[in-house]
């Protein structure tokens, strides 16, 4: 992944925002909205491509454009390195592939203390029993 690259494709589009402002909110495009084109991505290889549609598979349109909204901050440049940050930090976390699982074997030694407590258990509910004349 190269972070610069990926950066540079990055399309910022800077539209009318609701919330807090006032007046301000009427006459000022604070509100920011990231476009990614994910197919189109020079900055990504094939694998990492796929492992981000796989993982991102529910936030990307059907054309593969990646779209990411902030309106946090009255200030569009604060909105745009918020924006920018969480962009990064979703792709990063998409491009990390977990571990395979390796399954382990169960010890003998918990299998003996499990049937030694099941016979154990038996034992006392035995004992419970009325008796048999």
């Amino acid at each position: 992944m190269e972070v610069e690259k990926m950066l540079s494709e990055l399309i910022f589009k800077a539209v009318r925002s609701s919330g807090a402002g006032g007046q301000n909110v009427n006459k000022v495009s604070s509100k920011v909205v990231l476009s990614f084109d994910l197919n189109k991505s020079n900055a990504l290889s094939e694998e990492e491509k796929e492992l981000v549609l796989l993982k991102l598979n529910s936030r990307l349109t059907t054309e593969g454009i990646l779209i990411l909204n902030c309106d946090e901050d009255r200030s569009q440049l604060k909105n745009k390195a918020i924006v920018t940050k969480r962009f990064l930090d979703l792709i990063q976390k998409a491009l990390i592939v977990p571990k395979i699982r390796k399954a382990t074997k169960i010890p003998k030694s918990v299998i003996r203390k499990r049937i030694k407590d099941k016979k154990n258990l038996s034992e006392i509910k035995k004992t419970r029993r009325r008796p048999e004349f």
